[in-house]
């Protein structure tokens, strides 16, 4: 099995190592004719496409960043602990007391005001004590942070310089996947470099571990390095559609999965750090989950779409608004929903205090749903919940308030504890756990198994829908009785 990683793309250097920025000028040249061939070979004519005159238009937009911090490292002198040595001097030590270093580290940006405003990446500048920007006319600035960003992984800083070259922010949500991409930067501290590619896909993340950044990449196969972070990614008309962030690499090297933050979530950041120094987003206060096959038919929609509310946050704007838990949110004014992180990074891009209209599905009806968002915090961050699948094949017991407590869970916790889960039948198939509270069937509380019963008896020809409640976190889980 090969490991695969993400990997931030900013290159940092070994301690203490200066590092010299070698640039290549890129010229710009004119489409010629391809020659003709007397081999035999198939002939090929018309116009060879350069992209040699958007390159010389957005190159002088885009700097190398140089950062720097204080460090403290652990002096080591491995020869203390050969045995040779060790035989004549006696036993040693070979870790001495830390010792004062400079860690520096390389990346890229893209001028976005012609007055020294620079987009970046916020891990480029993140605890940078020295910040050094090189412009492609060879004149190096000192750099100060304007506002950053971790959840979106952007940042904005200011040189002290004027009447430069400015890249313009295109519409990445006009960019289809196939369209022909750009990108620039200084890869592995070579200097200023060009890629081209194309849109492999829209819409990605590659937060897995819910961290709580807001995710919503282009994916390309133009080739990025570590030192691209920060740089541009632009189409062919030479506009940004998009700043590099992030590859997917089994080896630390590009491997053909590159990702970059769309423009127009970078433009939302931006603009809110250069008027606040900081950014606000919307909130709803649910936690979602996606709806699968077997869920859609458990509460009789006609196809998997929607995303499904497993939790709402006591006080919070959605309940407020009277969404309740186990409703699936359609359409988010008037927009269709059917992707968690969407739904997520489209409330989050909204103001606090905006009004919105949901569109739910409940009990078998469609109906609209006003809420005002509230203000999120790192309190009130809701994550997508991730679900295992579930059918039934266990034993259970009621909750009572010691278990409760050995689960970790509120006292206020109701339901019915997985006992046990035959490893040969679906519940095991589908990765229902010993521990886990069954707290409803089909939107009905169970407290013991007569009430598991019947709410099983009311299913009919649907795939019963259990809420699940697995070490504080609910989920709800659709269990098909027979495939």
């Amino acid at each position: 099995m090969i490991s695969m990683s993400m990997l931030r793309i900013c290159l940092i250097p070994s301690l203490v190592l200066c590092f010299t920025c070698c640039r290549t000028s890129v010229h710009a040249s004119s489409d010629r004719e391809a020659p003709e061939t007397h081999s035999g070979a198939v002939q090929i004519s018309g116009p060879i496409i350069s992209y040699a005159n958007v390159v010389s238009a957005v190159a002088p937009a885009v700097v190398t960043i140089r950062t720097s911090k204080r460090v403290r490292v652990q002096q080591q002198f491995p020869f203390f602990d050969d045995p040779f040595f060790q035989q004549f001097f006696g036993g040693g030590s070979s870790r001495l007391p830390n010792r004062p270093a400079v860690e520096e580290a390389l990346g890229s940006g893209v001028i976005v005001r012609a007055d020294g405003y620079i987009l970046t990446n916020q891990h480029v500048i993140d605890g940078a004590q020295d910040i050094k920007v090189d412009l492609s006319n060879h004149r190096t600035y000192s750099g100060k942070v304007v506002g950053a960003d971790a959840p979106s992984d952007l940042a904005v800083i200011k040189i002290d310089a004027g009447g430069l070259p400015v890249l313009p922010l295109g519409d990445s949500d006009k960019v289809r996947v196939g369209d022909v991409c750009l990108a620039v930067g200084n890869p592995l501290g070579v200097g200023e470099s060009v890629t081209s590619g194309i849109i492999s896909a829209k819409g990605r993340s590659t937060d897995t571990i819910g961290s709580g950044s807001f995710q919503d990449f282009l994916q390309t196969d133009a080739a990025i390095n570590r030192g691209n972070s920060g740089g541009a990614l632009v189409n062919t008309r030479g506009e940004l559609i998009g700043i590099n962030s992030e590859i997917l690499s089994s080896n630390g090297g590009f491997i053909g999965i590159g990702f970059a933050i769309p423009s127009n979530m970078a433009k939302n950041v931006m603009q809110q750090l250069l008027e606040k120094g900081k950014v606000q987003r919307g909130m709803l206060g649910v936690t979602i989950q996606p709806v699968t096959s077997d869920i859609a038919a458990s509460l009789g929609l006609h196809s998997a779409r929607g995303v499904l509310v497993n939790s709402v946050n006591p006080g919070g704007p959605a309940e407020q608004a009277g969404v309740k838990q186990g409703d699936v949110i359609l359409q988010l004014n008037g927009k269709d929903v059917n992707e968690t992180n969407g739904l997520r990074n489209e409330v989050a891009g909204m103001s606090p205090g905006t009004d919105v209209t949901l569109t739910i599905w409940r009990n078998g009806t469609q109906q609209q749903v006003h809420v005002k968002l509230g203000t999120l915090t790192a309190q009130t961050a809701a994550q997508p919940a991730s679900g295992n699948g579930g059918k039934l094949g266990l034993t259970v017991e009621p909750l009572t308030p010691g278990l409760a407590a050995q689960l970790g869970l509120s006292q206020r916790t109701q339901g019915l504890v997985v006992d046990s889960v035959d490893p040969n039948g679906p519940a095991a198939q589908a990765g229902l756990q010993q521990g886990d509270v069954i707290q409803e069937v089909n939107r009905q509380a169970v407290h013991s198994s007569s009430d598991l019963l019947s709410a099983l008896a009311k299913s009919g020809n649907r795939p019963p829908l259990l809420l699940i409640n697995r070490g504080g976190q609910r989920i709800f889980v659709a269990v098909p009785l027979s495939r």
